[in-house]
């Protein structure tokens, strides 16, 4: 996927926060096709019986990122990463929203390290309420943790781009996200 550098978006972030109208109209058209890439990646790891569009997910994302008058975006990485976090939350919601509905639902669990295993075109059912859940037990624990499993896992980010967003070492990544996936997938994984 091609999208302007850093700086290119990065400006566009400033300009936009400012108020700039034209310059949210080009962010927009800037981000909206990795928005789109993201938000069909995580669409893909949804119960396949999900409402929720990848189009609707893109652009409830990018009007909550744009009303966000307190956040400061520093970085094209930092925006995406911001992303990631709606875009688990709007996910999150929802399946709140279904469970409330159905009041269990029946949907069988999968765990973190089975989700990230079968990230393939086909798709598969997670438990998104019992990984949040996780992630907030994970976050009371090891908040850096949390955020790089954010990162990863919803955003898409590689090990490089999370080092960056959190401004920690790719070594540092690679051993929190290691540890991260093993503990959640303890946490997560159906009692046998």
């Amino acid at each position: 996927m091609s999208i302007p550098t850093t700086v290119g978006v990065t400006g566009l972030l400033e300009s936009a926060a400012g108020g700039d109208r034209e310059a949210q109209e080009q962010l927009w058209s800037c981000v909206y096709q990795e928005l789109r890439y993201l938000a069909a990646s995580f669409m893909r790891q949804e119960r396949r019986q999900h409402t929720l569009q990848p189009t609707a997910l893109v652009h409830e994302a990018y009007f909550r990122l744009i009303d966000q008058k307190r956040v400061q975006y520093r970085s094209r990485t930092h925006f995406f990463g911001v992303a990631a976090q709606l875009m688990r939350l709007i996910l999150v919601d929802s399946a709140r929203a279904s469970a409330a509905e159905k009041r269990g639902g029946g949907a069988p669990r999968l765990g973190l390290e089975e989700a990230a295993e079968a990230a393939t075109d086909e798709p598969f059912d997670i438990d998104l309420l019992a990984l949040d859940e996780a992630l907030r037990r994970l976050e009371e624990s090891d908040a850096r943790q949390c955020r790089v499993v954010e990162l990863r896992f919803f955003g898409g980010l590689s090990i490089e781009e999370t080092a960056e967003a959190l401004e920690i070492s790719p070594a540092t990544v690679k051993r929190e996200w290691d540890f991260a996936k093993a503990w959640l997938f303890k946490e997560i994984r159906p009692a046998r």
